[in-house]
């Protein structure tokens, strides 16, 4: 089964990322079987939430549904088996030389997945991605022969790529789409109206190449959910409040510029993100993050009946497209992740000096020089 056109990802729910209310265990599973029951068919996970919890919790709250009738998407690249973890930048990543070589990549991506499937209690993926992968992940022909083992080992349908956490890698997907499309079907990208920039120029080649995509953070932070309103007061230890000052005033206002082309079409402002993806080829899929907020104002429940609602057969107008994101261009907020210009050396994981084949990627996009 492939992916539909709204997903849900167990980062939602504030327990392994940490915003809005915490769901306790019982909890969790509860709306992850209220997805299901509204009609939602595609679940994503990442081994590498709760080192290995999420998956869990996703297997037991889908056991017993017959797995042909929805589709499973699993995510690996952090090595949390032997690797230690580093604070806040995580695990490492499995290809970092301190703790294997090219020759150990296809042992792990094969034991991470069926670990990871074994946890799920399912025995195949619909879709496996390398997930926040490093430069290495993004060029490697070891990597993706590693991947590409796994499909043919059974234990996925297809392969795709999820860089992350943080925004950019724009010219090493591109890079990474012309080098290994063959492989490729999907890519996931963040990607909402409010953050056209950077994501929204690496659709293009996704496009040619044939690779889908899927977007998450539709939401823009909770904004588009329409209960984070100017004022709102982030719990201690939320991860949006390291956002810039002033974000969730500057969002609201540039969603209040938005309304008009929702109201004309009769959608909620998580529709409207929804929809505003979903119009853009070659987004096939759509996984906002689902947030409890402390104020309690719009619970877990009434967001999924909410995005399930939302009317699928209808597109935006190119003309709405462009009208929403210049509302909400974002052009240069942000120092980008991946390859930069800024480095001289790589001394982070997602971040690296800039190569000549990148700036050919820039130049033959037309994507500028200043990265």
């Amino acid at each position: 089964m492939n992916l539909t056109e709204i997903a849900y990802g167990t980062w939602s729910g504030g327990k392994f990322m940490h915003f809005g209310k915490a769901l306790e265990d019982d909890r969790f599973r509860e709306v992850i079987q209220f997805a299901y029951q509204s009609g939602v068919r595609t679940f994503i996970t990442a081994d590498v939430y709760g080192a290995g919890r999420a998956d869990s919790f996703l297997g037991e709250a889908l056991e017993g549904i017959d797995r042909e009738t929805y589709a499973l998407v699993g995510m690996i690249g952090h090595d949390f088996y032997i690797g230690q973890r580093e604070g806040s930048r995580g695990y490492p990543r499995f290809t970092d030389p301190a703790l294997r070589g090219p020759d150990g990549y296809k042992d792990y991506v094969e034991m991470a997945a069926s670990k990871s499937l074994e946890r799920c209690k399912a025995t195949k993926f619909d879709l496996l991605m390398l997930h926040n992968p490093d430069e290495l992940g993004y060029t490697s022909d070891a990597v993706w022969s590693a991947m590409v083992a796994a499909k043919d080992a059974g234990l996925t349908d297809r392969l795709g790529i999820a860089p992350g956490p943080a925004n950019g890698f724009t010219l090493d997907i591109i890079k990474n789409f012309e080098q290994f499309h063959e492989v490729l079907d999907w890519a996931m990208l963040i990607l909402n109206p409010n953050e056209p920039w950077p994501s929204q120029l690496a659709l293009p080649a996704a496009e040619k190449f044939g690779i889908d995509v899927l977007t998450r953070v539709a939401d823009f932070g909770g904004i588009f959910w329409g209960d984070v309103k100017p004022g709102h007061e982030f719990k201690s230890g939320d991860h949006r409040t390291y956002r810039p000052e002033g974000w969730v005033e500057h969002g609201y206002e540039k969603l209040t510029q938005m309304m008009p082309i929702a109201e004309r079409h009769g959608l909620t402002p998580i529709q409207l993100a929804t929809l505003w993806n979903l119009s853009q080829s070659p987004v096939k899929s759509v996984v906002p993050t689902f947030i409890d907020e402390a104020s309690g104002e719009k619970p877990f429940e009434s967001k999924i009946t909410e995005l399930m609602a939302t009317p699928l057969d209808k597109r935006l107008s190119p003309d709405e497209i462009a009208e929403i994101s210049k509302i909400g261009d974002n052009t240069g907020c942000m120092t980008l992740k991946g390859a930069s210009q800024r480095h001289e050396i790589s001394e982070r994981p997602d971040e690296w000096p800039m190569r000549d084949d990148l700036v050919d990627v820039a130049s033959r996009y037309e994507l500028g020089t200043t990265w």
